[in-house]
């Protein structure tokens, strides 16, 4: 997948931060591609994709975390996006310029988002040892994002087995911690640079820190996607308000994304010709006649780098001098008696 403006593909996930409205919904997408998002991702799924409608020890209240004391199928139920908004909403983030795809939680979401000729396809965290949802994702021959936040190295290679199996060979791995809010101190980037080296695919980071170090940080370590929540106000709640990027603040992360690129630069050990006179160089600091021997009185390791590197200081002296200079003169080889090509060697 490529950025519209950096390196970092930069995903906005809009989530459940839709409210049940469709005009929040299109509002939410119209603010992503104002902050700077490469991407909108939705979720495409039902509650009967992901629990059942009962209630007990499995599917009852939840006893911890961000949506303690929620049955998962009431959960569902609200935060699930319509899925005839989802064409709706693929226009307007396709006219703002912005990519629009999603995360499919059952086999039935991957028939519909492939009726929506979606790009690329996302699997969360929580889905990623679901083999038969991977594989028929990965068959479709579109880039597959993986969120990694539940899996351990096993389920990893499972999940890119199974992508290669299908013949889709194009992965990214998101480095992904599933608390909502996570700490910083659980965000782990190094495993970034593991990840990259141990999988042999592209890295990078689906975050539900609070703020912008942790992407940025990533960027910085490697990681070439960044997904982050988007909510156009927290106070507006749903499920995963609270964890979620506003507007400005995503604007304020896209910017430090694209500022670490640039402070990133590229490896190079060229110097310009600017900068090389900007360096040190040898000087007359005392006249010296035709004839005369060169002692170290005579030279001196100066700013700018007009005149011959200091490397060879040692070697000019007790060379006797080809003609005459002036205090203040760069050394040249033309003023050194004997063969230029002898004297540089």
């Amino acid at each position: 997948m490529k950025s519209r403006n950096g390196s970092t593909f930069i995903i906005a996930e809009l989530s459940a931060n839709h409210g049940s409205s469709i005009e929040i919904a299109e509002k939410t997408v119209r603010a992503i591609a104002a902050a700077g998002a490469d991407a909108v991702k939705v979720q495409t799924y039902r509650p009967e994709s992901l629990c059942l409608d009962v209630d007990n020890e499995y599917f009852g209240p939840k006893r911890e975390g961000a949506w303690k004391g929620i049955r998962p199928w009431d959960l569902y139920r609200e935060a699930a996006m319509p899925y005839e908004w989802q064409p709706r909403l693929k226009n307007i983030a396709e006219e703002l310029g912005l990519i629009f795809f999603s995360s499919p939680f059952d086999l039935q979401g991957i028939d519909f988002l492939e009726s929506l000729h979606v790009p690329c396809y996302k699997i969360a965290s929580f889905e990623i040892t679901d083999i038969p949802l991977i594989e028929k994702a990965a068959s479709m021959g579109k880039p597959m994002i993986i969120s990694t936040g539940v899996a351990d190295e096993a389920d990893i290679r499972a999940a890119l087995a199974a992508c290669h199996a299908a013949g889709n060979r194009d992965v990214t791995l998101l480095k992904c911690t599933s608390e909502y809010p996570a700490r910083i101190d659980q965000a782990n980037l190094n495993m970034i640079a593991d990840m990259r080296e141990r999988f042999g695919v592209s890295i990078g980071i689906s975050d539900h820190t609070m703020g912008s170090l942790v992407p940025a940080l990533a960027v910085a370590l490697g990681a070439t996607m960044v997904e982050k929540h988007f909510i156009l106000d927290r106070s507006q709640g749903g499920p995963d308000a609270a964890f979620s990027m506003e507007p400005s603040e995503f604007a304020q992360m896209v910017e430090q994304v694209r500022a670490t690129e640039k402070a990133l630069g590229v490896v190079g050990y060229q110097v310009s010709d600017k900068d090389r006179l900007r360096r040190r160089s040898l000087f007359w600091v005392k006249d010296i006649l035709p004839g005369d021997v060169i002692t170290p009185e005579h030279l001196r390791s100066l700013r700018p780098g007009h005149g011959l590197a200091p490397r060879h200081l040692h070697r000019l002296i007790g060379k006797r001098a080809a003609r005459a200079a002036s205090l203040g003169e760069p050394v040249q080889w033309a003023a050194i008696e004997g063969d230029p090509e002898d004297l540089s060697s």
